[in-house]
């Protein structure tokens, strides 16, 4: 780009993260021209550090949450049949403690948890004896009873990607590593001054979308020129991976003696992903990290309730994000409440600021952003949509969101395991559920594991790479092996050196920004 590079558009999102992604996404559907800029990578920050589930809250109930709950609930399965290749349903089984809350409570929980939406296919809640169910295998003996609910599981840096790629086959234009260095209102636009790969451009936008995330109550204050009318409070949430401590599919939600709750997932097959931590932060929401006692923390849970023992070094991978959650009275970080707020500035060219949120809700926080800024820009051809169409490969059965690609997912994948046959059958696996229908335009004409050119990486083929080079902004080893994929877990270190440098050489030979 050359030094006077400017840009019109209509609005202008700032942060690629999910509630970013969505707006641009419901934004370019609705028409409007659109421009998402991300400082980094595409949810390479909180966004891609959640506990990785579409679910209601259940615990929000304790707190009163009812709308926020409801509100959760019915965006589930609307969100699982709109991904199915990286949505599942999830079955959460909570062992049952005595002296923490009590059996009768559960039981009216999970019975106003069923109703508050409805459901076509996600199994109501029940109540199981753990010695004759395969969950109970891997706990301690003490722990005898328990309850089961439904909810869902969502690989949460691959959503963000399949919503900025739907807002760019809309018609937006997608900026990752353009940090928003400064931001001026000239009566009917906004001027922002944008550093995109060190190289200086300005967008021109009637109207701004400020969706940075634990950034976004500073970048409020310099477009406003004063401080926002709610405060955040930023809480930082690491989990940690242990090599898989059980064998069924099913997630456990385990109660603590401090109240607070910690889910153990099944994770990548071999492993089981054990979190959240609930921590008051005041650091660079770039830089943060699990601590020590985090860590301590999450073992000390889950050797409560698991027979098989952890211990510090058995964690083979951590995680950490910084959650801008509303600013309220509550004195535990659990207690914050994990709905958003949409700040509304209209005078002059519109500005929306959002604050905080959860995954669960972002399509709806996204279709009520667009909702109000939309008309400000004269821009209604088109009214509210995604709530009906499917995001980028999950068109398994059309173009409309289908239960089938839900409930039928693993006879799709052995359908395309048959088409594929010189595909071995885990890296088709992998594909389709990385990729869905997308996993077509990978293959492009490939008709054999040659075809896919040099395997840069055990499982990683050049042809993968390309696709995701090309298709979806991937920069760097770690874009690839920890956002689009999470090939990072099963790989030796040292890869990801090999995989930067065949990516540096492929930039170069197709001059690839």
């Amino acid at each position: 780009m050359g030094a006077d590079t400017t840009i019109d558009c209509d609005l202008l999102v700032v942060g690629g993260g999910i509630n970013g992604a969505g707006i641009a996404r419901d934004a370019a559907g609705r028409g409007l021209a659109v421009v998402l800029c991300e400082k980094d990578d595409l949810g390479a920050h909180t966004s891609s550090a959640s506990s990785k589930l579409i679910h209601g809250g259940l615990r929000y109930l304790e707190y009163r949450e009812f709308g926020l709950v409801r509100k959760a609930l019915a965006e589930r399965e609307t969100l699982l049949r709109s991904a199915p290749h990286i949505m599942r349903p999830l079955r959460f089984v909570m062992p049952h403690v005595a002296g923490q809350r009590p059996a009768w409570l559960i039981r009216a929980g999970l019975f106003l948890y069923d109703r508050l939406a409805p459901r076509a296919f996600l199994p109501a809640s029940s109540a199981i004896e753990l010695a004759g169910h395969r969950a109970g295998a891997p706990l301690k003996p003490e722990f005898t009873r328990a309850f089961a609910y439904s909810d869902g599981w969502v690989d949460d840096a691959r959503l963000v990607l399949l919503n900025a790629l739907d807002a760019h086959e809309h018609g937006a234009r997608v900026l990752t590593h353009a940090a928003c260095d400064d931001v001026v209102r000239r009566g009917a636009h906004w001027e922002a001054r944008i550093e995109h790969d060190g190289a200086p451009l300005t967008v021109r936008a009637r109207g701004l979308v400020n969706a940075a995330g634990p950034w976004a109550a500073r970048f409020a204050g310099r477009a406003n020129r004063e401080a926002p009318h709610r405060a955040l409070r930023l809480i930082k949430g690491s989990h940690i991976v242990v090599p898989r401590l059980f064998e069924h599919g099913c997630a456990y939600l385990f109660q603590h003696e401090d109240g607070r709750v910690v889910f153990a997932i099944p994770y990548e097959e071999a492993f089981t992903l054990v979190g959240t931590t609930d921590v008051d932060f005041a650091g660079d929401p770039g830089a943060v990290a699990i601590g020590e006692g985090e860590i301590h923390y999450l073992c000390a849970l889950a050797n409560r309730y698991f027979k098989r023992q952890l211990a510090p070094g058995d964690v083979v991978w951590s995680y950490s994000g910084v959650r801008p959650l509303l600013e309220d009275d509550a004195g535990n970080p659990a207690a914050i409440t994990r709905d958003y707020f949409l700040e509304r500035d209209a005078g002059g060219a519109p500005l929306l600021s959002v604050f905080g949120g959860k995954i669960t809700t972002y399509r709806k926080l996204a279709e009520e952003a667009v909702d109000w800024i939309a008309p400000l820009l004269g821009k209604m051809h088109t009214g509210a949509w995604t709530a009906h169409a499917v995001l980028p490969g999950g068109d398994l059965f059309g173009p409309q969101p289908d239960s089938r690609g839900v409930l039928e997912f693993d006879r799709w994948v052995a359908s395309l395991q048959r088409r594929h046959a010189w595909l071995p059958k885990p890296l088709a696996a992998r594909y389709a559920r990385t990729y869905g229908t997308r996993m077509d335009i990978l293959l492009g004409a490939c008709q054999s594991l040659a075809d896919l050119g040099l395997e840069v990486a055990p499982g990683l083929y050049e042809a993968e790479l390309r696709y995701l080079m090309r298709h979806e902004w991937a920069r760097s080893a770690a874009d690839v092996l920890w956002r689009r994929t999470k090939l990072g877990l099963h790989l030796r270190p040292g890869v990801a050196g090999r995989i930067d440098a065949w990516m540096a050489a492929e930039r170069s030979a197709l001059a690839i920004v």
